[in-house]
């Protein structure tokens, strides 16, 4: 009888502190979320929503996975997701954003860096009028403003691409700069890949033919950056990224684009709003608008070394210089 009493007695401590944990994870808003691809932009934004729910008075637990850049990797995880029983799940790049759509239906689903959301297939529209659960940041950039900027610089006859064939963004992304060279009587060169193993390759299969390579928000080509920043270097053809975050250490000549630390608090907000009782439905799909969110950097090593002139009024408005292999902020 007193053994039993002393096991009864030692398990009450171990029954509270379970029952402890319990509560405390139930007051949680627990949090998956489903990278494509581990590269600077994606990882800034998984620390950027991480960073700003940490300054918020939310409790929250996060699960982070890797796609690796697998759609079946993508689809395991949200299916890991909704075995786990997570209360808000956060699809970071369109694959694992569409995966966790597919599979969710019951709670919030908040995509961060979806390029084209309606073209994906995860918003029915952007005025706001069809009840859903998912709903986000779009890092829609000003492609064309890109391109024209791009084009008074090196006067190219024509402009090479590489995107994924795979990924809804990179494909909308390359027809919209085909139309654009089109426009501008700029011959376009596109190399369509499938994994991050096969972008070197596609660069070298058509940097003979291009005056300037321009690489648009694609996850798994950027996550390759440094190798198209390889074949072009040697090339001596000139290297338009879109992804700031990706292009400090490569041999660029501009780069314009979202900070994507930026984009991943905003997407955190988001989150916030959601926890704090908003409804998908009434966020629907946020674009950007304002130029001061987007970065222009430009490489004067590079220009130099390419024999390129970037005038006065196009550096003014830049806010990163590389020169003399250094990064400087420029004062405004």
């Amino acid at each position: 009888m007193k053994k039993t009493m002393l096991i009864a007695f030692l398990l009450v401590p171990a029954m509270l502190f379970a029952q402890s944990n319990a509560e405390v994870k139930n007051n949680a808003t627990n949090i998956g979320i489903s990278k494509m691809v581990s590269h600077p932009a994606l990882d800034s934004i998984e620390q950027g929503i991480e960073d700003y729910l940490a300054t918020t008075d939310l409790s929250v637990t996060f699960d982070k996975q890797n796609c690796n850049g697998e759609i079946s990797t993508a689809v395991a995880i949200a299916q890991k997701f909704k075995s786990d029983g997570k209360d808000l799940v956060i699809g970071i790049a369109t694959p694992p954003a569409q995966a966790l759509a597919q599979v969710f239906t019951d709670i919030p689903v908040v995509f961060g860096a979806i390029t084209d959301p309606l073209g994906a297939g995860l918003v029915a529209n952007y005025d706001r009028t069809e009840d859903t659960n998912v709903c986000g940041i779009s890092d829609l950039n000003p492609v064309r403003l890109q391109l024209e900027t791009y084009f008074s610089l090196i006067k190219p006859k024509s402009i090479g691409m590489i995107y994924t064939s795979s990924e809804a963004n990179g494909v909308a992304m390359m027809e919209l700069a085909k139309q654009i060279c089109e426009e501008y009587q700029v011959k376009f060169v596109a190399a369509a890949i499938s994994n991050s193993s096969e972008v070197k390759m596609a660069a070298l299969s058509i940097i003979d033919r291009v005056d300037g390579m321009y690489i648009a928000i694609d996850n798994t080509v950027v996550s390759a950056i440094s190798s198209v920043s390889e074949v072009c270097n040697k090339a001596g053809v000139p290297l338009f990224n879109t992804d700031t975050t990706s292009s400090e250490n490569i041999d660029f000549l501009m780069s314009w684009g979202f900070n994507y630390y930026t984009v991943g608090v905003e997407t955190g907000k988001v989150v916030e709003r959601i926890i704090k009782g908003e409804k998908p439905k009434d966020i629907g799909a946020i674009f950007f608008n304002d130029p001061t969110q987007f970065e222009l950097w430009f490489n004067l090593d590079n220009a130099k070394k390419l024999g390129i002139a970037i005038d006065a009024d196009l550096l003014s408005k830049a806010s990163i210089l590389i020169e003399n292999g250094q990064k400087r902020q420029v004062s405004k």
